[in-house]
């Protein structure tokens, strides 16, 4: 079957801060759309104002999908994700409407387009071995480790990026084979929509830092540091779990643990988050067949638009 005769999905991919919720939201209005969420830390419920999960108000009536549907306790895999994106692809085109997928999580688009090999499951002993050697001697250390033995891995993940860091050791030393292999032997599947990749960001990147900072100031602002507070008073949650090592939350997580103070702790958050930005651009960078557009175009949605069938 020719992409020709597919239906045409949206993805719009961009980094944090970069307006892509807003833009989603317009196009879903003028195309009769649902909305899937691309997102590691939008599907958590309690997570809200750290994630910038845009409430029913912005939503604007679009339904929203793969948001709220997971405790902060529960794993979430790039698997799961690609599996419940596909079938609810499938279910919304047969309810005769378009689909749109926005976010930032560039492994889960990353997976939707190009599958994935079957990696080893996780392994809570490894895990637990790994997270006290960085403890002892802090996340540069343990990923020299993942150097010694993974070469490409180590290039490829940055040495402040502890979840993944962690995952492709842990990939070794549960397997003795290492993640660049594992991934090596992943087979492309044919996708049964014809992708329509759109890329958004600023054109300048000194715009998208001062963002971030202005949105951070306004989730503390918005009470961010009690939405934390409340997650963290539960007692059945840690720093070892997916959700909160997600980007704020982690630095949050750290400064009630008295691991530093309040001025530390937004610092350490908002220079996170910028290297976050700096992780999915180099990831953009690298697609092709990629609509590419500035934050502050206001014929965006025009372009898009003109690219669907």
């Amino acid at each position: 079957m020719s992409s020709k005769s597919l239906a045409d999905v949206v993805l719009l991919m961009g980094p944090t801060a970069s307006g892509k919720t807003a833009l989603s939201i317009e196009l879903a209005k003028s195309l009769d759309a649902e909305i899937i969420s691309v997102d590691s830390a939008l599907v958590y419920r309690g997570m809200d104002i750290g994630t910038a999960k845009p409430d029913m108000q912005e939503r604007q009536g679009i339904k929203h999908h793969l948001i709220d549907i997971l405790d902060p306790s529960e794993v979430f895999s790039a698997g799961q994700f690609k599996d419940q994106a596909l079938s609810l692809i499938d279910q919304i085109q047969q309810n005769g409407k378009r689909v749109v997928l926005v976010g930032g999580t560039m492994l889960y688009f990353h997976v939707l387009l190009q599958g994935m090999a079957k990696l080893p499951d996780a392994n809570p002993v490894i895990r637990q071995d790994i997270d006290e050697q960085a403890q002892h001697e802090g996340w540069v250390a343990v990923h020299q480790r993942l150097a010694a033995v993974d070469p490409v891995a180590a290039a490829r993940i940055h040495p402040n990026d502890p979840q993944r860091i962690q995952r492709a050791l842990e990939v070794y030393l549960s397997s003795g084979k290492t993640q660049t292999q594992w991934l090596s032997e992943q087979t492309d599947d044919d996708l049964p929509f014809n992708a329509i990749k759109v890329a958004i960001s600023p054109s300048d990147r000194s715009v998208l830092h001062e963002k971030i900072m202005l949105r951070f100031d306004q989730m503390l602002a918005a009470g961010f540091l009690d939405e934390v507070k409340k997650l963290h008073q539960r007692g059945d949650l840690s720093a070892a779990m997916p959700a909160i090592r997600a980007v704020g939350y982690r630095q949050a997580w750290s400064f009630l643990e008295g691991d530093y103070n309040k001025q530390a702790f937004r610092d350490k958050a908002i220079i996170a988050t910028r290297q976050l930005a700096k992780r999915q651009f180099t990831w953009l960078r690298r697609q092709t067949n990629t609509l590419c557009l500035d934050s502050d175009d206001q014929s965006a949605k025009a372009k898009i638009l003109a690219q669907i069938d």
